[in-house]
């Protein structure tokens, strides 16, 4: 082991190290419970409202654990420095997810209100959503999103597993098992991510289908993962074990993926706008003129200008993605807009008409998150909060990309 790492382990595993994230965990949990509080009372005053308001929350926080699992395996794959200071960042992310299967709860329990496939009288209405019951209903709904979190658990699980026991000896054997796990695993998660994003999201609009959809849907949650990372880093590279061992290049490279991640979702959106709306595909038209009705034209408007451009632009630069400051903002406000695409993909669809905001969308995103951030701060303190000898890592540290 080098003089590199040697501060490494002892940071990683020392006290001094632990407890730190206490404080936010009580509070993240205080909101949580309120938020899900709030989100009872009005499921009690306005079920259908609830259901809609409570998908925006659940398909955020839940694309969020998505977006740190499959960036995990990525990371596994490929190694660089910048990855081994979010590391524990990720699993701790990944591992939220058993709590997110149980938060699945109220959406299954809202599928009539939800979605069209499980309204008869919607279902008999649309010939094209008719033909697709076999597929959309709710044993195989049920199936699937089953599957989907046994897959997601089992992944997330058995890669922190590995992780720690790498932690414990030399013997490079459990970051041979996770490299091993992660190629197959990233085929699947792609397979069983884009059938959910197609359940969750794409299925809300009764006659709506494009191919282009589930990936821009994946993308964003990975852009909302490094956008969280750099956030989380920024707030801990002056307390051990990261001090002194963050530098500006891990921030370069996260900024680096930000602006990758950034373009790849603005490509998605534009390339599925131009096939739709050139080709004047009268089904699938619908789901983008229920948003750009009234005020979601100004939503709309909002995304191009603060989800791609702005971004775009500032990123750009190396200054801005060298500045700890100015790229942890920037980070924290693409997460932030991340919040309003999410919003702007579900609440059309139960109000096509009109811009609405209800109470309840922010409730729903303060309850879930703020459990989903009670858990992942509990999750974190379970072991070392610094990778230890993985058998790239010297490399990886020495070059810090």
């Amino acid at each position: 082991m080098t003089t590199l790492t040697q501060p490494v382990i002892a940071a990683g595993v020392g006290e001094e190290a632990r407890g730190q994230f206490r404080r936010p965990q009580y509070v993240a949990l205080a909101a949580g419970v309120a938020g899900i509080a709030l989100c009872g009372v009005g499921a009690f005053l306005d079920p259908g409202q609830f259901c809609f308001s409570y998908l925006v929350g659940f398909v955020f926080w839940t694309g969020l654990s998505l977006g740190c699992l499959c960036i995990l395996m990525l990371h596994v794959l490929t190694g660089g420095g910048w990855g081994y200071m979010i590391r524990r960042f990720l699993e701790a992310a990944a591992n939220v997810l058993p709590l997110m299967a149980l938060l699945f709860v109220p959406v299954f329990l809202g599928l009539h209100r939800l979605f069209p496939w499980a309204q008869p009288e919607m279902a008999h209405h649309f010939e094209a959503l008719e033909k697709r019951l076999a597929f959309l209903n709710t044993p195989m709904f049920a199936v699937r999103t089953v599957v989907s979190f046994a897959f997601w658990i089992a992944a997330a699980y058995l890669l922190r597993r590995w992780s720690f026991a790498q932690d414990r000896t030399a013997d490079p054997a459990p970051t041979r098992r996770m490299r091993t796990f992660s190629g197959p695993g990233m085929l699947a998660f792609v397979l069983v991510s884009s059938l959910a994003a197609v359940d969750w999201v794409m299925a809300l609009e009764p006659v709506f289908y494009s191919t282009v959809f589930p990936a821009q849907v994946i993308i964003g949650w990975i852009l909302v993962t490094f956008a969280f990372c750099t956030v989380m880093l920024a707030c801990v590279r002056e307390r051990a074990p990261w001090k002194g061992l963050v530098r500006t290049e891990h921030f370069h490279s996260l900024g680096n993926f930000l602006l990758a991640f950034v373009m790849m979702w603005a490509y998605l959106a534009v390339s599925q706008l131009i096939v739709i709306w050139s080709g004047n595909l009268p089904k699938e038209i619908g789901w983008y003129l229920h948003r750009v009705a009234d005020g979601w034209k100004l939503v709309a408007i909002f995304l191009g200008l603060f989800h791609f451009a702005l971004p775009f632009m500032l990123l750009l630069s190396r200054e801005a993605k060298e500045s700890v400051r100015r790229l942890s903002l920037l980070a924290g406000f693409i997460f932030c807009v991340h919040m309003v695409e999410v919003f702007w993909q579900v609440e059309p669809s139960r109000h096509p008409e009109h811009f609405y905001l209800s109470w309840m969308d922010p409730a729903a995103l303060l309850g879930v998150g703020g459990l989903w951030m009670a858990v992942f701060f509990w999750q974190l303190e379970r072991g070392p909060l610094i990778p230890r000898n993985d058998p790239r890592m010297e490399e990886a540290m020495t070059h810090g990309h």
